[in-house]
């Protein structure tokens, strides 16, 4: 039975390259209570490491990286790669002075992390407050940047508008501007191969309350697990963001 067309859409229920309007099926796996490891960090490095080393996932690392700002609400998204997973939550990095996410974060220190893993048709989303590493630990990823991303790093006023300037020719959109401040950084740091990090940028860590391991089935009927961080009774959740601590396992319907 196919759906009448309505022109006033400029798309409607996509499904990829089919015809028909139905979306794929998911059957390259399956998810049961007996396969999760009782901690939601082991569960993400089984995970993870099956996506990049055995399935090959295209960049593992992306995720959807979600804030909202306070007191109006608005959510805003983008994506960010992960660059670590250490005994306390998700690491990313980023601008923390001119950013969207900055500004966010500022109001609201809740934030969310999504993954989406097509090659074995499974999502990860983690929820929890954020917290800023230290200078020393950002310094020990920064160092392994490449040089020209150091550059970037103070060159760019992330999310700031890009004006035009006088003398930039007609139909400039602002990149001369930002291709000129590349050159100035450049000319700051020439012949120096230990470029300090700007104090504006560096880590952010996601502290994870809850973690979802999500696998697509047939129809579907998905297997969803949460991890909820166990309250000890006086309102501090057990743990304090440390592997070891307790979760509560359940599963959700699709």
């Amino acid at each position: 039975m196919s759906a009448a067309k309505d022109s006033s859409k400029l798309i409607f229920a996509p499904a990829g390259t089919h015809a028909n309007h139905q979306a794929d099926q998911y059957t390259k796996g399956t998810l049961t209570r007996s396969q999760l490891h009782p901690s939601p960090f082991a569960q993400f490095h089984t995970w993870f490491t099956h996506a990049r080393d055995t399935a090959h996932v295209h960049q593992p690392e992306t995720v959807c990286f979600s804030t909202s700002h306070l007191p109006t609400g608005r959510v805003s998204s983008r994506y960010v790669y992960l660059k670590e997973l250490d005994p306390r939550g998700f690491v990313i990095y980023s601008n923390w002075l001119h950013s969207r996410k900055a500004s966010d974060i500022a109001t609201n220190p809740w934030a969310s992390l999504a993954f989406w893993w097509h090659e074995v048709e499974r999502q990860v989303r983690v929820e929890g407050r954020v917290e800023r590493l230290s200078g020393e630990e950002t310094k020990r990823y920064f160092d392994l940047r490449a040089r020209g991303s150091r550059i970037g790093a103070w060159a760019s006023e992330q999310s700031r508008v890009l004006e035009p300037e006088e003398g930039d020719g007609a139909g400039s959109d602002g990149r001369a501007v930002l291709e000129r401040r590349v050159r100035e950084a450049e000319e700051r740091f020439n012949g120096q191969e230990d470029i300090p990090v700007p104090e504006f940028w560096g880590g952010l860590r996601v502290v994870p309350e809850m973690v979802e391991f999500w696998q697509g089935r047939e129809s579907r009927l998905h297997d969803r697990f949460r991890y909820s961080r166990v309250d000890n009774g006086d309102g501090k959740a057990m743990g304090n963001g440390e592997m070891d601590g307790e979760w509560k396992i359940e599963r959700l319907s699709p």
